[in-house]
């Protein structure tokens, strides 16, 4: 296997979800594993498109035809069928901030469109959040600027998957999220702010498993296309953050 390229394994479990595969509509690509790995090679290493290794072809090839997966749906759809296999029994949530470079910046605002970037006190950033499983794979994802409170995702997240257990930080602990987490017989593992009056009790047994979504973080960002913004627009940067959460998480 070539450097940050496909197992067979995962080449498998993804090959029909992909446009161009043999009986879908329209032409038959002979190169999806090549194209996948090249997009896989710049996110891995971090490297500007032009600099893409002559070995995957013409990169600007390469850039069109991703953003045509993006604009058409394709990576979300990848995304959502392979999360959808995910494990129910507990699940975690909680957000990571990456630092925007100055090229993802000046996007233009269509109709108000926010571009997922804001300023905090670490510069220009953006911040990912997620919701994983069991196994540390990302079942729901959501980019909003980086001054944005992990709180605002979690109920828009939460709609997305139905676990036993949810576990997050005391960022989480809020009235409307437990009391939707308990209308839905969702048992919150969550421990409570300073300021709370009547603290609840929780499996700490349980909490320290929050450690799963951590790693998952970690891995995430040993990508260096991800662990540092270079997409001026929100859908190809979230697109970007589905494409290889959806990789990571395919044995």
């Amino acid at each position: 296997m070539r450097r940050y390229g496909l197992s067979d394994g995962q080449c498998e479990r993804i090959k029909d979800l992909l446009p161009g595969r043999e009986g879908h509509v329209g032409g038959t690509a002979a190169d999806n594993r090549l194209f996948i790995e090249a997009v896989l090679y710049r996110y891995r290493a971090g490297i500007p498109w032009r600099d893409l290794p002559a070995r995957f072809g013409d990169w600007k090839s390469v850039h069109r035809r991703l953003r045509r997966w993006c604009e058409g749906g394709v990576i979300e759809r990848i995304f959502r069928h392979l999360a959808a296999d995910h494990d129910n029994e507990y699940m975690m949530i909680d957000s990571t901030i990456v630092r925007a470079h100055q090229h993802s910046a000046g996007a233009r605002k269509k109709g108000g469109a926010d571009q997922a970037t804001g300023r905090s006190r670490g510069g220009l950033t953006s911040k990912i959040h997620a919701i994983v499983d069991t196994a540390g794979k990302a079942a729901a994802l959501s980019l909003t600027p980086g001054q944005r409170a992990d709180i605002t995702e979690a109920e828009p997240l939460l709609d997305e998957v139905d676990p036993e257990v949810f576990i997050a930080d005391k960022a989480y602990d809020a009235d409307p999220l437990i009391e939707k987490l308990e209308e839905r017989g969702i048992t919150p593992v969550i421990p409570s702010k300073k300021n709370r009056r009547n603290p609840r009790k929780i499996l700490f047994s349980l909490y320290k498993k929050r450690n799963i979504i951590e790693r998952f973080f970690a891995r995430l960002k040993q990508f260096r296309g991800i662990a540092t913004r270079y997409h001026k627009l929100k859908s190809t940067f979230l697109a970007a953050v589905q494409f290889v959460s959806a990789i990571i998480g395919v044995n």
